[in-house]
């Protein structure tokens, strides 16, 4: 499993279209990190660039992320990457948490961008 956060200076950002860059970890059958890899983010809106479709083409399967609109999320699932919202802190305790079954999906989006797309 592959699991993304869209990061700033290693801790989860709020904001999935503006984030400066995506962790990716890689895990295991047990349940363990095994591998951590960064990728930049395209510039503008997370949603309307291609960078959904390089993470899954990378195989990632879930995003743990802060705070994201319903187009966002839509896109996402498109791609066939689940997400859940209302993650903040250091990514890998952020991973480690949901690895644990310690985090559910906040069910709120942003409304900050009229068009859903954040």
């Amino acid at each position: 499993m592959k699991i993304a956060l869209p990061s700033n200076q290693s801790r989860v950002d709020e904001h999935f279209g503006h984030c400066p860059y995506f962790t990716i970890f890689t895990v295991n059958e047990n349940n363990k990190i095994i591998a951590e890899d960064k990728v930049n983010s395209a510039a503008g809106c997370g949603c309307k660039t291609n960078i959904v479709e390089t993470l899954s083409q990378m195989g990632v399967d879930l995003m743990l992320a802060g705070n994201m609109g319903e187009g966002a999320v839509n896109v996402l699932n498109n791609w066939g990457i689940k997400v859940l919202r209302g993650c903040s802190g250091d990514v890998k305790a952020v991973a480690e948490d949901y690895l644990a079954g310690k985090l559910q999906d906040s069910g709120v989006g942003c409304s900050e961008h009229a068009d859903g797309c954040n």
